[in-house]
């Protein structure tokens, strides 16, 4: 057993609470993981303000890097190994992890929503309970009980701060370009919603040679940093200057927002025949409204993408690789570097769209 600080969210819409709490050893299949840098998420966001139902209380935090501090029987994994955490735990069995789409594992699924690890049960304990844990991982806290199922090893070299990203806002953005479109040199993308996975997304397109990279955002600073990364062009969202920049509707289009008449937009904004890619989580009860006709008459294809539609410990060594080779510069994501106290300024920032990809730093 072992005291640890992290940030628990106890009531929907009060700020995150900093507690040190007990935390129990590793079992079979389970790691230790000492957390080093923790970025903050709208699906962080999403549980603290309720549109993301989860059983409270909550360690929160999804997307991490850290250091294995202990591994439990089984596991494959050694004490000192850097790892990425994955916010969707592999079961390996059911038939999603059998056919390739771990992000849609039953197992991990059901204990995502439960606020459990893959094996079961809890790991906290306070005063007042025991708190769960936020999608297998609950990062803002200094160490961690994970499922090795949860963790991918990755090269000691690459940075904490940097490396986390690939856990959420990489695997998601640049995930969904390179699995769920099929952007060939010289197609037009129309990305939707700059933060983290939006902008990941936005490089993942540029990597894979598209020639049009439209950017769309309300806020004129993350419009003035696309174009810095290579958008060729950047607008509040308006369709019709869209189709004109892109000879008729984008080939491609990922809508990030979790904004339902941001993606109607994405749809809108899509060429026929073209691909809408969907990765925002909307609110539970929002429903979206399409012309029907129009994916007969104009062979459009909408589809979500979870998790970046990846398989964490292929696509992670692989956008790493990219990273590594200056086709996907993820550093200009982090915008800003916080300790834990700081956390609720953060929230705070992310709300108001003041920020693209926070990391906490832990010493």
């Amino acid at each position: 057993m072992m005291r640890v600080r992290g940030a628990v969210l106890r009531e929907v819409g009060r700020p995150l609470e900093i507690e040190t709490m007990t935390l129990e050893p590793p079992g079979p299949g389970e790691l230790l993981v000492r957390v080093r840098a923790a970025g903050l998420c709208h699906s962080d966001l999403s549980v603290i303000d309720g549109s993301r139902p989860r059983p409270l209380p909550m360690v929160l935090g999804h997307e991490a890097a850290g250091e294995v501090v202990e591994a439990g029987q089984g596991t494959g994994f050694t004490a000192g190994q850097h790892v990425v955490l994955s916010f969707v735990p592999s079961c390996g069995d059911c038939r999603p992890c059998l056919t390739g789409r771990p992000a849609l594992c039953g197992p991990a699924a059901e204990s995502n929503r439960n606020g459990t690890l893959l094996g079961g049960g809890t790991r906290w304990s306070s005063p007042d309970g025991r708190p769960g844990h936020h999608l297998g991982v609950s990062a803002f806290a200094e160490h961690i009980v994970v499922s090795a199922r949860s963790v991918v090893a990755v090269d000691d070299a690459l940075p904490f701060d940097v490396a986390a990203l690939f856990g959420c806002a990489v695997l998601t953005g640049a995930g969904a370009v390179f699995n769920a479109t099929d952007v060939r040199p010289g197609d037009s993308v129309a990305v939707f919603g700059l933060g983290g996975v939006g902008l990941a997304a936005l490089l993942a397109a540029k990597a894979a040679g598209a020639a049009t990279l439209v950017a769309v955002d309300l806020v004129a600073e993350k419009r003035e940093l696309a174009l810095s990364l290579g958008a060729t062009h950047a607008l509040e969202g308006d369709v019709d200057a869209i189709k004109e920049l892109t000879g008729g509707g984008a080939d491609h289009a990922v809508d990030t927002t979790g904004v339902v008449a941001a993606l109607h937009q994405a749809y809108r904004a899509t060429r026929p025949g073209g691909t809408t890619v969907t990765v925002g989580l909307p609110d539970p009860s929002a429903e979206l409204a399409l012309p029907a006709q129009s994916l007969v008459a104009e062979e459009k294809t909408l589809r979500g993408s979870y998790l970046g539609s990846c398989v964490p410990r292929r696509d992670i060594p692989r956008f790493i690789a990219l990273y590594r080779a200056g086709l996907l510069p993820v550093e200009a994501l982090l915008t800003h570097r916080i300790g834990l106290e700081e956390i609720n300024t953060g929230f705070d920032r992310l709300r108001r769209g003041a920020a693209v990809r926070q990391v906490v730093t832990f010493s």
